[in-house]
Protein backbone atom coordinates (compact mmCIF):
# COMPACT_ATOMS: atom_id res chain seq x y z
CA UNK A 1 0.00 0.00 0.00
CA UNK A 2 3.18 2.55 0.72
CA UNK A 3 4.85 1.53 -2.59
CA UNK A 4 1.31 2.03 -4.49
CA UNK A 5 0.79 5.93 -2.70
CA UNK A 6 3.92 6.77 -3.40
CA UNK A 7 3.49 5.70 -7.22
CA UNK A 8 -0.23 8.12 -7.35
CA UNK A 9 1.86 10.78 -5.63
CA UNK A 10 4.52 10.64 -8.16
CA UNK A 11 2.24 10.69 -10.93
CA UNK A 12 1.42 14.45 -10.99
CA UNK A 13 5.00 15.22 -11.15
CA UNK A 14 6.04 12.60 -13.99
CA UNK A 15 2.85 13.93 -15.98
CA UNK A 16 4.33 17.31 -15.64
CA UNK A 17 7.80 16.71 -16.49
CA UNK A 18 6.97 14.51 -19.32
CA UNK A 19 4.58 17.75 -20.61
CA UNK A 20 7.58 20.27 -20.49
CA UNK A 21 9.81 18.09 -21.84
CA UNK A 22 7.36 18.14 -24.70
CA UNK A 23 7.13 21.39 -24.91
CA UNK A 24 11.01 21.83 -24.96
CA UNK A 25 11.09 19.59 -27.60
CA UNK A 26 7.98 21.52 -29.73
CA UNK A 27 10.45 24.53 -29.11
CA UNK A 28 13.71 23.33 -30.32
CA UNK A 29 11.96 22.08 -33.25
CA UNK A 30 10.05 25.18 -34.15
CA UNK A 31 14.09 26.59 -33.70
CA UNK A 32 14.94 23.75 -35.74
CA UNK A 33 12.43 25.07 -39.00
CA UNK A 34 12.37 28.76 -38.05
CA UNK A 35 10.37 31.43 -36.52
CA UNK A 36 7.16 30.63 -36.59
CA UNK A 37 4.61 32.52 -38.85
CA UNK A 38 2.67 35.05 -36.67
CA UNK A 39 5.46 36.03 -33.94
CA UNK A 40 5.89 39.59 -33.68
CA UNK A 41 9.71 40.94 -34.35
CA UNK A 42 10.79 43.88 -32.82
CA UNK A 43 13.38 45.59 -35.06
CA UNK A 44 15.30 47.60 -32.64
CA UNK A 45 16.82 51.08 -34.20
CA UNK A 46 19.68 52.71 -31.89
CA UNK A 47 18.86 56.44 -33.86
CA UNK A 48 15.72 58.83 -33.98
CA UNK A 49 13.09 58.53 -36.53
CA UNK A 50 13.47 60.35 -39.96
CA UNK A 51 17.46 59.35 -40.43
CA UNK A 52 18.73 57.04 -42.60
CA UNK A 53 18.87 53.84 -40.38
CA UNK A 54 15.14 54.49 -39.04
CA UNK A 55 13.95 55.11 -42.65
CA UNK A 56 16.04 52.14 -44.18
CA UNK A 57 14.65 49.52 -41.63
CA UNK A 58 11.03 50.49 -41.84
CA UNK A 59 11.41 50.25 -45.48
CA UNK A 60 12.90 46.80 -44.92
CA UNK A 61 10.83 45.68 -42.29
CA UNK A 62 7.74 46.02 -44.68
CA UNK A 63 8.94 43.69 -46.85
CA UNK A 64 10.48 41.13 -44.47
CA UNK A 65 6.83 41.20 -42.86
CA UNK A 66 5.72 39.09 -46.45
CA UNK A 67 8.87 36.55 -46.73
CA UNK A 68 8.53 35.85 -42.97
CA UNK A 69 4.80 35.75 -42.26
CA UNK A 70 4.82 37.71 -38.89
CA UNK A 71 4.55 41.62 -37.82
CA UNK A 72 7.96 43.34 -38.30
CA UNK A 73 7.67 46.50 -35.75
CA UNK A 74 10.24 48.91 -35.99
CA UNK A 75 11.11 50.51 -32.57
CA UNK A 76 14.13 53.72 -31.93
CA UNK A 77 15.75 53.21 -28.31
CA UNK A 78 17.97 56.36 -29.13
CA UNK A 79 20.90 57.59 -27.15
CA UNK A 80 24.38 56.80 -25.90
CA UNK A 81 25.61 57.16 -29.53
CA UNK A 82 23.46 53.52 -30.32
CA UNK A 83 24.63 52.02 -26.83
CA UNK A 84 21.09 51.72 -25.65
CA UNK A 85 19.29 50.33 -28.47
CA UNK A 86 23.15 47.72 -28.59
CA UNK A 87 22.34 46.62 -24.79
CA UNK A 88 18.56 46.23 -24.92
CA UNK A 89 19.10 43.56 -28.28
CA UNK A 90 22.19 41.85 -26.66
CA UNK A 91 19.73 41.18 -23.22
CA UNK A 92 17.00 39.57 -25.35
CA UNK A 93 15.82 36.09 -25.66
CA UNK A 94 17.84 34.29 -28.73
CA UNK A 95 14.55 33.09 -30.44
CA UNK A 96 14.80 35.48 -33.84
CA UNK A 97 12.01 38.04 -32.79
CA UNK A 98 14.62 41.12 -31.49
CA UNK A 99 16.96 42.43 -33.85
CA UNK A 100 19.25 45.36 -34.31
CA UNK A 101 19.01 47.63 -37.27
CA UNK A 102 22.88 49.01 -36.92
CA UNK A 103 25.31 51.05 -39.36
CA UNK A 104 28.85 51.60 -39.03
CA UNK A 105 28.59 53.32 -35.63
CA UNK A 106 28.39 50.12 -33.77
CA UNK A 107 31.00 48.06 -34.55
CA UNK A 108 33.25 52.19 -33.71
CA UNK A 109 31.58 51.90 -30.58
CA UNK A 110 33.60 48.56 -29.15
CA UNK A 111 36.39 50.97 -28.94
CA UNK A 112 35.19 54.39 -28.91
CA UNK A 113 32.67 53.51 -25.78
CA UNK A 114 34.34 50.67 -24.84
CA UNK A 115 33.98 51.49 -21.02
CA UNK A 116 30.01 52.34 -21.27
CA UNK A 117 29.02 49.42 -24.69
CA UNK A 118 27.18 46.34 -22.27
CA UNK A 119 26.87 44.14 -25.33
CA UNK A 120 29.33 43.16 -28.12
CA UNK A 121 29.89 41.68 -31.31
CA UNK A 122 30.81 37.74 -30.63
CA UNK A 123 29.80 38.21 -27.15
CA UNK A 124 26.27 39.16 -27.08
CA UNK A 125 25.62 39.81 -31.19
CA UNK A 126 25.83 38.04 -34.00
CA UNK A 127 25.44 38.96 -37.39
CA UNK A 128 22.57 38.06 -39.57
CA UNK A 129 23.00 39.73 -42.74
CA UNK A 130 24.69 43.23 -44.31
CA UNK A 131 21.54 45.31 -45.59
CA UNK A 132 22.99 48.67 -47.59
CA UNK A 133 26.26 50.85 -47.93
CA UNK A 134 27.74 53.80 -49.21
CA UNK A 135 30.44 55.67 -49.51
CA UNK A 136 32.18 59.16 -48.00
CA UNK A 137 33.69 62.16 -50.64
CA UNK A 138 36.04 63.62 -50.05
CA UNK A 139 34.99 67.68 -51.25
CA UNK A 140 36.69 71.14 -51.13
CA UNK A 141 35.88 74.33 -51.77
CA UNK A 142 36.84 76.12 -55.25
CA UNK A 143 39.18 78.21 -53.78
CA UNK A 144 41.29 75.57 -52.04
CA UNK A 145 44.39 74.93 -53.98
CA UNK A 146 43.63 71.06 -54.33
CA UNK A 147 42.38 68.94 -56.82
CA UNK A 148 43.65 65.06 -55.96
CA UNK A 149 44.67 63.33 -52.58
CA UNK A 150 48.23 63.83 -53.65
CA UNK A 151 47.92 67.71 -53.97
CA UNK A 152 45.84 67.23 -50.58
CA UNK A 153 49.02 65.16 -48.92
CA UNK A 154 51.89 67.59 -49.99
CA UNK A 155 49.88 70.69 -48.94
CA UNK A 156 49.27 69.44 -45.57
CA UNK A 157 53.10 68.24 -45.43
CA UNK A 158 54.48 71.53 -46.00
CA UNK A 159 51.59 73.30 -43.38
CA UNK A 160 51.44 73.36 -39.74
CA UNK A 161 49.67 70.49 -38.14
CA UNK A 162 46.10 70.92 -37.59
CA UNK A 163 46.33 74.18 -40.10
CA UNK A 164 44.11 72.61 -42.59
CA UNK A 165 40.63 72.06 -41.17
CA UNK A 166 38.32 69.80 -42.10
CA UNK A 167 34.88 69.77 -41.10
CA UNK A 168 32.75 66.32 -39.90
CA UNK A 169 29.00 65.94 -38.42
CA UNK A 170 30.51 65.63 -34.84
CA UNK A 171 33.17 64.01 -32.53
CA UNK A 172 33.02 60.30 -33.27
CA UNK A 173 30.89 60.22 -36.14
CA UNK A 174 31.82 58.29 -40.06
CA UNK A 175 33.32 62.09 -41.22
CA UNK A 176 35.31 62.60 -38.32
CA UNK A 177 36.86 58.80 -38.41
CA UNK A 178 37.24 59.08 -41.82
CA UNK A 179 39.46 62.12 -41.41
CA UNK A 180 41.56 60.18 -38.72
CA UNK A 181 41.99 57.45 -41.00
CA UNK A 182 42.85 59.70 -43.72
CA UNK A 183 45.58 61.59 -41.47
CA UNK A 184 47.14 58.14 -40.06
CA UNK A 185 47.57 56.43 -44.00
CA UNK A 186 48.85 59.41 -45.67
CA UNK A 187 51.28 60.11 -42.52
CA UNK A 188 49.73 64.27 -41.51
CA UNK A 189 47.16 65.97 -39.60
CA UNK A 190 44.33 67.74 -41.03
CA UNK A 191 42.27 69.49 -38.10
CA UNK A 192 38.57 68.77 -37.14
CA UNK A 193 35.58 71.18 -36.88
CA UNK A 194 32.81 69.34 -35.66
CA UNK A 195 29.47 70.47 -36.61
CA UNK A 196 25.94 69.65 -34.96
CA UNK A 197 23.72 70.13 -37.74
CA UNK A 198 24.51 69.06 -41.90
CA UNK A 199 22.75 72.71 -42.64
CA UNK A 200 25.38 74.44 -41.19
CA UNK A 201 28.49 72.42 -42.08
CA UNK A 202 26.93 73.21 -46.04
CA UNK A 203 26.85 76.76 -45.50
CA UNK A 204 29.92 76.95 -44.32
CA UNK A 205 32.00 74.82 -47.01
CA UNK A 206 29.52 76.76 -49.78
CA UNK A 207 31.23 80.06 -47.80
CA UNK A 208 34.35 78.92 -47.75
CA UNK A 209 34.17 78.87 -43.87
CA UNK A 210 35.76 75.85 -43.85
CA UNK A 211 37.38 74.48 -47.09
CA UNK A 212 37.19 70.53 -46.73
CA UNK A 213 35.41 67.52 -46.02
CA UNK A 214 34.83 63.92 -46.12
CA UNK A 215 31.40 64.20 -46.55
CA UNK A 216 28.17 61.21 -47.19
CA UNK A 217 27.77 61.20 -50.61
CA UNK A 218 24.26 62.25 -51.11
CA UNK A 219 23.86 65.69 -49.22
CA UNK A 220 26.72 67.06 -51.43
CA UNK A 221 25.95 65.25 -54.70
CA UNK A 222 24.40 67.83 -56.32
CA UNK A 223 26.93 70.40 -55.36
CA UNK A 224 29.63 68.29 -56.64
CA UNK A 225 27.65 68.16 -60.41
CA UNK A 226 27.13 71.93 -60.26
CA UNK A 227 30.98 72.76 -59.80
CA UNK A 228 29.85 74.38 -56.28
CA UNK A 229 32.43 71.88 -54.29
CA UNK A 230 35.23 70.40 -56.01
CA UNK A 231 34.89 66.45 -56.10
CA UNK A 232 38.50 65.05 -55.06
CA UNK A 233 37.65 61.46 -54.29
CA UNK A 234 35.25 58.56 -53.38
CA UNK A 235 36.10 56.59 -50.23
CA UNK A 236 35.03 53.31 -51.43
CA UNK A 237 36.85 49.94 -52.29
CA UNK A 238 35.86 50.94 -55.80
CA UNK A 239 34.61 54.18 -58.00
CA UNK A 240 30.75 54.58 -56.69
CA UNK A 241 28.47 54.60 -59.52
CA UNK A 242 27.20 57.94 -58.46
CA UNK A 243 30.19 60.01 -58.76
CA UNK A 244 31.80 57.58 -61.37
CA UNK A 245 34.53 60.05 -62.75
CA UNK A 246 36.31 60.26 -59.30
CA UNK A 247 38.78 58.26 -58.43
CA UNK A 248 39.22 56.29 -55.38
CA UNK A 249 40.95 57.56 -52.43
CA UNK A 250 42.64 53.77 -52.79
CA UNK A 251 44.02 54.25 -56.42
CA UNK A 252 44.71 57.90 -55.46
CA UNK A 253 48.08 57.26 -53.42
CA UNK A 254 46.80 55.39 -50.24
CA UNK A 255 46.25 51.62 -51.14
CA UNK A 256 43.77 49.93 -48.70
CA UNK A 257 41.64 52.78 -47.98
CA UNK A 258 38.41 51.42 -47.53
CA UNK A 259 35.85 53.32 -45.95
CA UNK A 260 31.87 52.14 -46.32
CA UNK A 261 28.57 53.46 -44.50
CA UNK A 262 27.37 50.39 -43.87
CA UNK A 263 23.88 49.18 -42.11
CA UNK A 264 23.16 45.54 -41.29
CA UNK A 265 20.96 43.16 -39.07
CA UNK A 266 22.43 42.20 -36.00
CA UNK A 267 20.54 39.34 -33.28
CA UNK A 268 21.59 37.91 -29.76
CA UNK A 269 24.04 35.59 -29.73
CA UNK A 270 22.98 32.00 -29.36
CA UNK A 271 20.15 33.12 -31.97
CA UNK A 272 19.67 29.38 -33.77
CA UNK A 273 21.26 29.00 -37.19
CA UNK A 274 18.22 27.95 -38.70
CA UNK A 275 16.65 30.92 -37.76
CA UNK A 276 19.35 33.33 -38.47
CA UNK A 277 19.30 31.33 -42.07
CA UNK A 278 15.71 32.26 -42.36
CA UNK A 279 16.56 36.18 -41.32
CA UNK A 280 19.19 36.53 -43.94
CA UNK A 281 17.77 34.25 -46.78
CA UNK A 282 14.29 37.09 -45.78
CA UNK A 283 16.28 40.10 -46.14
CA UNK A 284 17.93 39.03 -49.74
CA UNK A 285 14.85 38.61 -50.92
CA UNK A 286 13.37 42.15 -49.68
CA UNK A 287 16.47 44.04 -51.06
CA UNK A 288 15.42 42.84 -54.69
CA UNK A 289 12.30 44.65 -54.21
CA UNK A 290 12.16 47.81 -55.95
CA UNK A 291 10.29 50.21 -53.09
CA UNK A 292 13.45 48.77 -51.05
CA UNK A 293 15.85 49.73 -53.60
CA UNK A 294 14.18 53.24 -54.18
CA UNK A 295 14.44 54.05 -50.74
CA UNK A 296 17.94 52.72 -50.07
CA UNK A 297 18.78 55.32 -53.56
CA UNK A 298 16.81 57.98 -51.79
CA UNK A 299 19.52 57.81 -48.78
CA UNK A 300 22.15 57.34 -50.91
CA UNK A 301 22.64 53.82 -50.50
CA UNK A 302 23.47 50.52 -52.05
CA UNK A 303 22.26 46.78 -51.38
CA UNK A 304 25.06 45.23 -49.89
CA UNK A 305 25.00 40.95 -49.90
CA UNK A 306 26.36 38.45 -47.95
CA UNK A 307 26.14 35.43 -46.38
CA UNK A 308 25.92 35.87 -42.12
CA UNK A 309 29.28 34.07 -41.81
CA UNK A 310 30.66 36.62 -44.53
CA UNK A 311 29.22 39.59 -42.84
CA UNK A 312 30.83 38.34 -39.48
CA UNK A 313 33.89 38.20 -40.73
CA UNK A 314 33.65 41.66 -42.37
CA UNK A 315 32.31 43.03 -39.20
CA UNK A 316 35.28 41.96 -36.68
CA UNK A 317 37.51 43.71 -39.64
CA UNK A 318 36.00 46.90 -39.06
CA UNK A 319 36.13 46.76 -35.50
CA UNK A 320 40.03 46.42 -35.88
CA UNK A 321 40.26 48.74 -38.30
CA UNK A 322 38.07 51.68 -36.50
CA UNK A 323 39.81 50.16 -33.00
CA UNK A 324 43.26 51.78 -34.61
CA UNK A 325 41.88 54.78 -35.58
CA UNK A 326 40.14 55.92 -32.65
CA UNK A 327 43.35 54.82 -30.32
CA UNK A 328 45.79 56.84 -32.31
CA UNK A 329 43.81 59.65 -32.35
CA UNK A 330 42.93 59.68 -28.58
CA UNK A 331 38.91 59.37 -28.96
CA UNK A 332 38.33 56.40 -26.87
CA UNK A 333 35.42 57.15 -24.27
CA UNK A 334 35.44 60.80 -24.86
Amino acid sequence: MVSSRIAIRLRPALLAAALALAALSASNVANAQGIPPGKTIHMIVGFAPGGATDIVARVLAQKLREHLGSQVIVENRSGGGGTIATDQVGRSDPDGTTLLMTPLANAVNETLAAKTLNARFGEQLTGVAPVAETANVLVAHPSLDVKSVADLIALAKKSPPGEILAATSGRGTSTHLTTELFNLMAGIKLGSVHYRGGGDITKDLLSGQVKLMFATIAPVLELVKAGSLRGIATTGPKRDSALPDLPTVAESGLPGFDVRLWLAILAPSGTPRPIIDQLAAATAKAQEAPEVKAALAAQGFKALSGTPDEFNAFYRSEVEKWRKVVEAAGLANQ
